[in-house]
C-alpha cells in the first residue's frame, strides 16, 4: 500500500478501531469458526453444499445478518432458492460447469432447462486452509478447487477473508482470485454469478416492513438491479432494530464498478460476469481465462446500524478505495 493511501485509510479508521480480540478455530466438519471477544462472529462451512459459505454471520448488535434457510427452518422466512446460502460465491458456467446452483435448486424437476443445468452441476471443493489467524483481526485464507461431476479440476480459487470490528460496525473483506490452473477456460456471461449474501427476510423490500436497497448512485430497490455502482446497501428491520449490510466494490476488482444482481426478495450479488444478461450491453461478455492468469474480485462487507447514511457507507467506501488490494 502506498504511504499516502495507508495514512489516509488509517486516519479515517483510527477513531473506529476497537480493542476486539479475535480467535479462529477449525470445526469438526472441516470448516472454521471466527469469534470476537469469545462470541461467534461467523462460521465458514465447507461440508453442507456444493460450495463453501459463511453462515451464520452476526452483526454489531448480535443479530443474525443472513437468512437462515436452508440451513435452518425459521418461521416467517421466505423459503426459496436454497442455493442462496449465507455469504457465498458461485458462477453458473466456468468451463461449462455450474457452482451457483445445487441439486436442491431444481427440486424434483427432471426436464427442460432444469435437467440441462443438473447435467452441468459442478462444485467448489475446499482443499485446505493456508492460514487461520486471530488477534486484533481474524483471517481465513482458503484454497478450493472448482470441479466437474467426475472430480476433475477446472480452476483453482484463493479466498482470503479478513474479519474486523470498526467502532459499531463489523467488517468482512472477501478477496477472491480465480486462477486458470489447468489450462485456458471459458468464463461465460451469466446473470446467476458472483459474490452474494442473502439478507434476513424482514430486511427484504418484498417483506414490506421497511427494507430498502440503495446504491452509490442513488438507485433504489428494483431500480438498482443491473446497474453499475461502487457500493450497494441493503437495510431494514431485523428483530426490532434497523440494521444494514453494505457491499463495497474495490477499484482493483474485475470490471469495476461492478453491476449488481440485487433482488427485492433479499438476494444481494456483485456480478461483473453477466454483463449482457444483466442487460448492460447486447454482446456477450464471456471471455477465455488464459492458463496461469487470474481474475481478482475484491469486496468489503460492512454490517452496520441504521441506514446507509447512519452507517457512513459513502465515507467508508472512500477509505476502502484508497487501500491497495
Amino acid at each position: 500500500m502506498k504511504l499516502t493511501a495507508l495514512l489516509a485509510s488509517t486516519l479515517f479508521l483510527a477513531p473506529f478501531l476497537s480493542a476486539a480480540e479475535f480467535t479462529v478455530e477449525k470445526t469438526a466438519t472441516g470448516g472454521a469458526i471466527v469469534k470476537v471477544d469469545g462470541q461467534v462472529f461467523a462460521e465458514y462451512v465447507v461440508d453442507q453444499a456444493n460450495k463453501p459459505y459463511l453462515w451464520p454471520i452476526y452483526g454489531p448488535t448480535g443479530k443474525s445478518m443472513t437468512r437462515s434457510y436452508p440451513m435452518k427452518n425459521v418461521e416467517g422466512e421466505k423459503q426459496d432458492h436454497p442455493h442462496h446460502r449465507g455469504l457465498n460465491f458461485g458462477h453458473e458456467s466456468i468451463g461449462g460447469f455450474d457452482t451457483w446452483a445445487e441439486k436442491a435448486t431444481f427440486g424434483e424437476a427432471k426436464n427442460g432447462k432444469s435437467a440441462e443445468r443438473l447435467e452441468h452441476l459442478g462444485a467448489i471443493k475446499h482443499r485446505e486452509f493456508k492460514e487461520l489467524k486471530g488477534g486484533s483481526t481474524a483471517v481465513i485464507y482458503a484454497l478450493s478447487d472448482y470441479i466437474d461431476q467426475t472430480g476433475k479440476v477446472i480452476i483453482t480459487e484463493e479466498r482470503s477473508m479478513t474479519f474486523q470490528v470498526q467502532g459499531d460496525t463489523r467488517v468482512i473483506d472477501v478477496d477472491i482470485d480465480l486462477i486458470a490452473s489447468q489450462g485456458t477456460v471459458k468464463v461465460d456471461d451469466k446473470k446467476d454469478s458472483g459474490l452474494s449474501i442473502r439478507v434476513p427476510h424482514s430486511m427484504s423490500v418484498d417483506a414490506k416492513e421497511g427494507g430498502k436497497i440503495i446504491n452509490s448512485n442513488g438507485d433504489k430497490d428494483a431500480d438498482s438491479w443491473g446497474k453499475r455502482a461502487t457500493w450497494c446497501d441493503f437495510n431494514g428491520p431485523v428483530e426490532g432494530e434497523h440494521l444494514g449490510i453494505a457491499m463495497l466494490n474495490h477499484p482493483s476488482s474485475f470490471r469495476h464498478p461492478t453491476p449488481w444482481h440485487s433482488r427485492t426478495y433479499g438476494l444481494f450479488t456483485a456480478n461483473p460476469f453477466g454483463v449482457s444478461q444483466l442487460k448492460l450491453q447486447e454482446e456477450s461478455a464471456a471471455f477465455d481465462l488464459k492458463e496461469g492468469d487470474r481474475v481478482k474480485l475484491r469486496h468489503r462487507f460492512i454490517f452496520h446500524k441504521g441506514d446507509e447514511k447512519e452507517g457512513k457507507i459513502a465515507e467508508a467506501y472512500e477509505a476502502y478505495a484508497k487501500e491497495t488490494r
